[in-house]
Order: C-alpha cells, then structure tokens, then sequence
C-alpha cells in the first residue's frame, strides 16, 4: 500500500505535461475549427460586398452610356470607350469571388459537396489561379495602355474592344494550361513515378481531409499546391515589372495631381497586393491545413486579392463614370440654362417690338 501510495503521485506528475500537452491540442483544434467557420463567414461577407460593388459598377456604366448617347454628347464617348474591357473586368472580379465561395469548407459542407469535394477544389484552382487571376490582372493591364495610345487605332469603337479581349483569353490560356498539367496531371506522375526521390505532396496536392471525433463528421480542405502558388507568383513577377514601366511612361505624361493620385491609387494595389498574395499562399504550406495559422494565410491571401480588385474597380470603373456624369450633367445644366435665356431674350425682344409698334385705330 506504501508503495502504491508513493507511486501514485509520481505517475499524476509524470502524467501532468502528457496531459496538458493533450488539453493544448485539444483547444487548437477546436479554435481551428472555429476560425474555418469564422473565416468563411467573413469571406462570404466581403465576397458580397465585391459583387454588390461590381453590380453597381455595371449598372453605372449602362446609365452612362445611355445618357450620352440620348443627350447627343458624342464628345464624352472618348471617356467610355473602353466600355466592353471594364465591364468584363467586373465580371471576371464575380467570376473570380464566386470561385471564392465555392472554396470554402462551410459552405460544401452545407451543400452536401463532400464527395465531389477534391474536383470542387481541382477545378477552383484551375479555373481561379489559372485563368480568372490573370484575366483580371491582364485587364488592368490593357485597360491602363488604352490612353496611351493613338485615337486612330480606334480605342473607343467595338472592334478595339472585341481585338482586346481576345488577347487576354489568349493570353491567359498557357497559364491554364499549365495549371492544368500541374493539378490534373502532376499527382498521377507523382505515382507512377518509381525512380528518384519523389516531390513532397504540398507541391500538387488540393485538398486535406481532417476528421472529427463523432464519426462521417470529416472536414475537407482546399489547399493551395506549391507549384501552382510557384506560378502564378512567376506570373506576379513579369506583370509587376511591365507594370512599374508602364506606370512611369503614364506618370510622364500626367500633368494633373488629381490625375496622379488615382495612377498611383491603382499602381499601388497590383504591385503591391499580388506579390503578398503569392507570398501568404506559399507560407500555407508551412502548417498543417486544420490548423489555424493554415486558415489565416488564406484569408490574409483572399483579403489581398479583395483589396486589390476593390480599388481597381473604384479607380478603374466607378470615378471615372462618376466623373463623366457629374461633366454630363453639368453641360445639361449649362444647355438648359443657354435655352432659357435665349427664350428669355426672345420673350423681351417680342415685348419690346410690341411697344415699339404705334397703335392703329382701326374703327
């Protein structure tokens, strides 16, 4: 019993690290389940946002192009010539935030989306960081060349904008390509491949399952694979480096402060926030995907990207329509104005001929 008693508290205090040690893991798991949850809640929030914003954006550019062209300002039309790429640069930002909602584990795991879950994310990975990405990223890209160049290229007629579309799904097709290759085809390589050393599997893998204790209570995780995050930051490289000459030749030509204030406004978030994208979706791999700093390097990733398009938009899209209505309206102003003083000066010119005409008796 001596002994029982002396060994007792010598196996509670060797137990003590095991089990906090065990309460530790328990508590990180549980926050890590929790942030999934809250992350995902704040996504879908500013996903939302972004789309309400681009809605609102659309509708603008339909209101003002109805204006100018009913009100017969056909000097304006210079300002919405581009008209086609900006709305398709919208609707590539709700291509790419639908692609985003899809993504998260709350909501596939509301759909039922479990069993389709690896080609959700396959597919998200192809379509967003391979194609959508760089549409979005290509647009800004012809949509800042646009002044530069000459009127008689004809930047403001359907052709220019129709040529210029085509180049950027052009464009964009050999990064899909790729993508393609490294998310469809690199894993089945992967297995098959018995000689050499083979690639740790954060390098092609999409997703990551993590179990829960009640049973068919799994959780699964979209994963950024290394590769893909390895090209789309070489895509991050050549742009921002075409786009800081690009911007100096437009900051050249700019004159107005206001005017350089919004180039830098949008040079700022492309050069900025897509190099930081690229830099929080390798640093995932570091932990665990049912781990928290995993969730926090996405949603630092996704809040790059909303950050960016969302400035975009506003610089892009939104001041300059609102721009060119407050000018559409102050030219109706000044027109209506013009018509109530000439009818104003040919009411006073009728008067005056009327005093001036001698009164005739005719009886």
């Amino acid at each position: 019993m001596l002994e029982k008693k002396i060994e007792t508290p010598e196996n509670f205090w060797h137990s003590c690290p095991q089990r906090a040690w065990m309460e530790f893991l328990i508590q990180v798991m549980s926050l890590s389940r929790f942030s999934i949850v809250v992350f995902d809640i704040v996504t879908i929030c500013l996903v939302s946002i972004v789309i309400l914003f681009g809605l609102i954006c659309i509708a603008a550019s339909f209101y003002y192009l109805h204006r100018i062209h009913n009100q017969g300002f056909v000097h304006l039309n210079f300002f919405s010539g581009p008209w086609i790429i900006r709305i398709a640069f919208i609707l590539f930002v709700i291509w790419w935030s639908l692609g985003e909602i899809i993504r998260l584990t709350l909501l596939r795991h509301a759909l039922h989306l479990n069993l389709w879950s690896e080609i959700v994310c396959k597919c998200y990975i192809v379509w967003n960081m391979g194609f959508v990405e760089p549409c979005l990223f290509l647009t800004i890209v012809f949509l800042l060349r646009a002044p530069l160049q000459r009127l008689e290229i004809g930047i403001m007629s359907i052709k220019w904008n129709m040529i210029t579309f085509g180049y950027i799904i052009l464009y964009c097709l050999p990064p899909l390509i790729v993508q393609v290759f490294v998310v469809f085809v690199g894993p089945q390589l992967e297995e098959n491949n018995g000689l050499g050393k083979k690639l740790p599997h954060y390098f092609t893998s999409t997703i990551s399952s993590s179990s829960r204790e009640r049973e068919n209570d799994d959780i699964t995780i979209c994963t950024y694979p290394l590769l893909s995050t390895a090209l789309l930051g070489l895509f991050a490289m050549i742009l921002t480096s075409y786009l800081s000459w690009l911007g100096s030749r437009i900051l050249k030509l700019v004159i107005n402060k206001g005017l350089r204030k919004r180039v830098y406004t949008l040079l700022f978030p492309v050069l900025c926030f897509l190099p930081l994208r690229v830099l929080f979706l390798g640093l995932s791999v570091l932990s665990r995907p049912e781990h928290f700093m995993f969730e926090a390097f996405v949603f630092l990733a996704f809040l790059a990207l909303v950050h960016c398009f969302g400035l975009c938009m506003w610089t892009l899209v939104y001041r300059p329509i609102v721009d060119c209505l407050a000018l559409v309206n102050l030219q109706d102003s000044e027109a209506r104005t013009r018509r109530s003083n000439d009818d104003s000066v040919e009411e006073d010119s009728f008067a005056e001929s009327v005093r001036s005409t001698p009164y005739r008796d005719f009886n």
